[in-house]
């Protein structure tokens, strides 16, 4: 029975930990370990871990140092064969960690598993059953937003896994590497399933994994710092990964979903968060043209492959309308 080792980070979310854990403790499969790594919480959550869990291994930061490498610390000490990143806010089926591992475990060219991620306030409602690119370069879930009617309830290929609840081989993070700790948050999930597509590594859904997860990505208006990250870490993820002849042909269209977004922003009031982000990346192109080269280095398929992988989006101004009526 292989060992499975439990990520998940925290910051200033003690309300969430306890239905979090105690989930964990009602798992079927038991051989796992879990490591709760502590991004500088000033809540209390440390303490109440060491009296009310104290089989959880904790890792505790001094300062929040980002969703990618605080993942990336939990994995330094983590000793199993298989990697489950796990977000607080969530609540998982007794039979999670065991349709993850049945699910990855069919084909050993497979690294990646994405659990089926549901609103925990509207469990019919998907969060989440896996991620992938768009022609556009941005990063999208698959069933966001829609109503779970078992139209994902047949294991399925897919690009990548939110890594809110997902199972990765530690084989595979063995050869790509870890999460990209400059991304430090959003995208960074999306960058890693770059990494494994382009090495040749496979991703499936766990239809069966249910994940009740409280923040659901589809809620609420973009914080500035949201903002900053996800207009940032789009073209992070495009330099260091899209092959160039895939980058020409839909160059066009990255460049007017650009422009819608920067025109969102300016509308919402957050133009500067997203000027800021594009000044941050031009400083930064030199430095993600070496980490291209590294990855581009380890690639074992086809652009035509890759471009079978990505999705077509709406019109930049289709977007614009969708996102300005649902006052995101």
């Amino acid at each position: 029975m292989p060992l499975i080792s439990i990520i998940i980070l925290n910051w200033n979310g003690k309300m969430f930990l306890n239905d979090c854990l105690l989930s964990l403790q009602a798992q079927t499969f038991k051989n796992f370990e879990t490591f709760l790594v502590d991004n500088g919480s000033a809540d209390g959550s440390v303490e109440y871990l060491r009296e009310l869990f104290p089989w959880v291994r904790l890792i505790v930061l001094p300062d929040n140092i980002g969703f990618a490498e605080g993942n990336n610390r939990g994995l330094t000490l983590a000793r199993g064969e298989y990697i489950v990143t796990l977000n607080n806010d969530t609540k998982v089926v007794p039979d999670f960690l065991a349709e993850l591992l049945h699910s990855i475990s069919q084909n050993p060219e497979t690294g990646i598993a994405a659990a089926r991620m549901l609103n925990f306030f509207q469990a019919d409602r998907i969060d989440s059953v896996g991620i992938y690119p768009t022609t556009a370069g941005i990063g999208s879930s698959l069933g966001i937003a829609e109503t779970d009617h078992g139209q994902y309830d047949e294991q399925r290929d897919v690009f990548g896994a939110c890594a809110g609840a997902a199972l990765y081989r530690r084989s595979m993070l063995e050869e790509i590497g870890f999460f990209d700790s400059d991304f430090f948050a959003y995208y960074e999930d999306l960058d890693l399933a770059w990494r494994a597509r382009l090495n040749g590594w496979k991703a499936v859904t766990a239809p069966k994994a249910l994940v009740y997860h409280v923040h659901s990505a589809t809620a609420g208006r973009m914080s500035n710092f949201t903002v900053y990250h996800t207009h940032r870490n789009k073209w992070y993820v495009i330099i260091k990964n899209w092959p160039l002849s895939l980058v020409l042909r839909y160059l066009p269209l990255i460049i007017a979903y650009d422009a819608a977004a920067l025109l969102l922003a300016a509308i919402k009031g957050q133009m500067i968060p997203a000027l800021r982000a594009r000044l941050h990346l031009l400083a930064e192109i030199p430095r993600l043209l070496r980490k291209r080269k590294k990855v581009m280095m380890l690639r074992k398929v086809t652009t035509n492959e890759i471009k079978l992988l990505l999705m077509p989006t709406s019109s930049p101004m289709k977007i614009l309308r969708r996102k300005l009526g649902s006052g995101i």
